[in-house]
């Protein structure tokens, strides 16, 4: 399935979902961040659209969720890190062949794309965290990154939580995803 319409449809049905998994359940966390349900739905997005269409509707959807929720200052990171997931998530699927009818190579699929993916997503709120730390703290020297990085070290647990249920997220919706005929042959089809 190319650039069809159905394809583009979908895409902004999967952005929609996202932003919507991201807000509806939310878990606030001690580092002002919070848990949601939106990365099984970024893990989804890669699997269904694939690398490209699934970063975009992975990356808009949860963006959005952060400008409704009122985090707009991680919004643009979070396009850009959430997008990254997706794709990586595609490219480890897709790439190492584990898309296929079989139900259980397929969690395999989720699994180890999805731990992969979350470790990215935890490393880029890490990197984007010691950034905005640093420059409140007055700029970029070794001082303010150190700090930054040491304040920043605090939401790993949190965002690895938030991957892990991601996984979990994705798994279970997997196999739904896969008795839907659109869903179905989007998945099944080549992703380049």
């Amino acid at each position: 399935m190319k650039h069809s319409t159905k394809k583009m449809t979908l895409a902004a049905l999967m952005a929609a979902f996202t932003c919507i998994a991201t807000m509806v359940i939310k878990i606030s966390t001690p580092t002002f961040g919070y848990i949601h349900l939106g990365d099984g739905l970024v893990l989804l997005c890669g699997i269904t659209l694939g690398p490209g269409a699934g970063s975009l509707a992975a990356g808009i959807g949860s963006m959005f969720a952060d400008i409704f929720s009122g985090y707009a200052a991680w919004a643009p990171a979070t396009f850009i890190i959430k997008a990254l997931t997706a794709y990586c998530m595609a490219r480890l699927f897709y790439g190492l062949k584990l898309c296929t009818k079989s139900p259980l190579i397929s969690k395999a699929g989720v699994i180890i794309g999805g731990a992969a993916s979350e470790i990215l997503m935890t490393a880029g709120y890490f990197f984007y965290e010691t950034g905005l730390a640093a420059i409140s703290a007055g700029g970029f020297s070794k001082t303010t990154l150190a700090a930054g990085a040491a304040s920043s070290a605090l939401g790993i647990p949190f965002n690895l939580v938030q991957g892990l249920t991601g996984i979990l997220i994705c798994s279970l919706l997997l196999p739904i995803f896969m008795k839907v005929p659109i869903t179905r042959e989007c998945i099944l089809a080549p992703h380049n």
